[in-house]
């Protein structure tokens, strides 16, 4: 059998770099364990595969009907990208429910960062699949913890670390244990008046995270220019969105997420706060299926990470998004680490940017669209 072109795959529409590639050596061990197990395609589904190199080798070698579950909106494009860069089919997306993992006696997992997103995993797979299911999680040595297996233990009999091979450990685990009735996830937190809602794979989960709360804090939401369209970029919860609709009712909210966690956990929020009819939740890359021009206000708490790396081209693109969503004089307020210093680059591309608060931690700013 012919080796995979693994070094065609790319990233896009997702940040490209030297140093960031589309597979990685998890992503191998994964697909070489799988292949290693007579298991078909049609009773394999895959979950975490950032850019579909699992997917798309494992179909490549014959094994036609894998279900794959992507998080992230980038990730799913890219997939499809790299399958029509190929020309490989036969597999088929799905989220994270029973349609991905019934009957299915193979789960191959990329470990997600995120310990309680693992217990949501790990949950759906014990609670849908076979009951005769096996499943590999693979991740980087480095970014690997014990709590990973304590996570495993609570939901499958047996799970056993493999050996160490270039950089990478795969985690087995089989025999699933006994659910409860009611999945863990979503789960719930009060903030005040303010409830938040959350999937495993949220941001920060239900808790209300430094960044918004300083934020929340600097916003006037109790403005009197009814009616503006605004967009909280990149949503996780709905946290500013949710907050937004509240105070300003005569508002139109949108709020958007590459994370599918995220969205749910949005409107999950909007849902429990009664505001589900005036926030717009949307599964979306930076936004790219919202008009140019048609907000008024984004809201904007941009990550610093791209997976496991430090990488500041995801607020880049986040920035970029907005310039082009926002209106001429259209408003962008941006909260992020101070030690980033992001002031030089709103300005270069949104337009005039002022700092409205600074913390040894956190800053705001605004920054308004140029004509």
């Amino acid at each position: 059998m012919p080796e995979f072109p693994y070094s065609r795959l790319r990233r896009w529409p997702d940040v490209e770099a030297d140093n960031l590639q589309a597979h990685d050596a998890t992503d191998l061990l994964l697909v070489e364990r799988a292949l290693a197990l007579d298991v078909p395609g049609s009773e394999t589904a895959v979950i975490g595969d950032e850019y579909g190199a699992i997917t798309l080798a494992l179909t490549a070698a014959g094994r036609s009907g894998v279900r794959v579950h992507q998080d992230l909106a980038t990730g799913r494009r890219a997939l499809a990208r790299n399958a029509e860069e190929l020309g490989i089919g036969g597999f088929a997306p799905h989220e994270l429910d029973a349609d991905l993992l019934a009957g299915a006696r193979l789960v191959l997992l990329q470990l997600p960062k995120a310990l309680a997103e693992l217990e949501e995993i790990a949950d759906a797979v014990a609670r849908w699949a076979a009951p005769e299911v096996v499943l590999v999680a693979g991740g980087r040595v480095k970014h690997m913890s014990l709590g990973q297996n304590d996570v495993l233990a609570r939901s499958f009999a047996h799970v056993q670390a493999q050996r160490a091979e270039r950089k990478s450990r795969l985690l087995v685990a089989a025999g699933p244990l006994p659910v409860p009735e009611s999945p863990p996830f979503p789960v719930s937190a009060r903030h005040g008046d303010l409830v938040l809602v959350a999937h495993g794979g949220a941001f920060a989960g239900p808790r209300l995270d430094i960044g918004t709360r300083t934020l929340l804090d600097v916003l006037d939401l109790d403005g009197n220019d009814a009616g503006r369209r605004v967009l909280d970029l990149g949503c996780g919860t709905g946290a500013l969105a949710v907050s937004w609709a509240r105070a300003r009712p005569q508002d139109r909210v949108v709020a958007t997420d590459r994370s599918a966690a995220a969205v749910a956990s949005a409107r999950a929020t909007a849902s429990a706060n009664g505001v589900a009819d005036r926030v717009e939740v949307t599964h979306d890359d930076a936004g790219s299926a919202l008009a140019a021009g048609s907000f008024d206000t984004v809201l904007l708490n941009p990550p610093f990470h791209l997976g496991a790396s430090v990488h500041t081209g995801a607020a880049t693109r986040l920035f970029e998004a907005a310039a082009r969503l926002l209106r001429p004089d259209g408003e962008l307020f941006t909260v992020y680490n101070s030690s980033l210093g992001y002031r030089a680059e709103l300005t270069r591309l949104i337009g005039p940017t002022e700092q409205l608060r600074r913390t040894p931690k956190f800053t705001v700013t605004r920054s308004v669209r140029r004509p």
